[in-house]
C-alpha cells in the first residue's frame, strides 16, 4: 500500500489483513480516501464493517465521478489507480467515530454515450453488507450506468426505464437530447 504521510486509524489494519494486494491510500483536506481493485472490493469492504479494530457499520453513501477529460498525465509516475469512473463510498464507524472513503475505479471499454451494458461497468454490490445500498447503488445505474452485480433490485430510481442515456456522463450533452421536447407535458387542468 502506498501511503503518503498518511496516519488514518484503519490503514494499518487494512494494510495487515490485505498484505500484497495493489492498494492506494490517498487524502485531500483531511478526508483519506482508500483505493481498491474492483476484485477486492466485497472482501475489503466485509472486513471493513465486521472487523472489531474499524466497525464500519454505516454506509453514508455510494456515488460515482466521471473524471473524462479530468486534467493530469495518465502516463505520470503517479502508482495511483486509473479509470474514468470511480465509484465511491463514504463509510462511517460510529463505535471508533471515523470516516473513509473507499474507491474503486473503473475504465469503460465501450462507446458510453448511450445505455449500452459495458462488461467493464460492472461491480460487485454491496447490499449483502449494507442493505441500505440497494438505492444509492440504483442511482448510480441511473446517472452513471454503473451496474451492481447481485443487486437485489436494479433498475432505475430517478428516470424512467426506457430513458435513452445515463445523463451525469460527463458525454452527455448539458442540454440533453430532445427529451424535454419529446416529454408529455400534464398541466393543473389536465391531471
Amino acid at each position: 500500500m502506498t501511503t503518503p504521510n498518511l496516519d488514518h486509524p484503519t490503514l494499518p489494519f487494512v494494510k495487515q489483513k490485505f498484505a500484497g494486494r495493489k492498494l492506494f491510500a490517498t487524502e485531500f483536506r483531511g478526508q483519506t480516501t482508500l483505493i481498491i481493485d474492483k476484485a477486492d472490493l466485497l472482501e475489503v469492504m466485509a472486513f471493513l464493517h465486521s472487523d472489531e479494530r474499524c466497525q464500519y457499520n454505516f454506509l453514508s453513501d455510494v456515488t460515482c465521478v466521471d473524471y473524462l477529460n479530468y486534467p493530469g498525465n495518465p502516463d505520470s509516475d503517479n502508482p495511483a489507480p486509473k479509470g474514468r469512473f470511480g465509484v465511491v463510498y463514504n463509510l462511517v464507524s460510529y463505535p471508533h467515530n471515523h470516516r473513509l472513503f473507499v474507491k474503486v475505479m473503473l475504465d469503460p471499454t465501450l462507446d458510453t454515450s448511450g445505455i449500452e451494458d459495458d462488461p467493464a461497468l460492472h461491480i460487485p454490490s454491496v447490499c449483502g453488507i449494507w442493505p441500505g445500498a440497494e438505492w444509492t447503488e440504483r442511482e448510480v445505474f441511473d446517472m452513471f450506468g454503473i451496474r451492481f452485480d447481485a443487486h437485489p433490485d436494479l433498475r432505475r430510481i430517478l428516470l424512467w426505464e426506457d430513458y435513452p442515456a445515463h445523463p451525469l456522463r460527463k458525454d452527455y450533452p448539458v442540454n440533453g437530447r430532445g427529451e424535454r421536447e419529446e416529454h408529455l407535458v400534464i398541466d393543473r387542468d389536465s391531471a
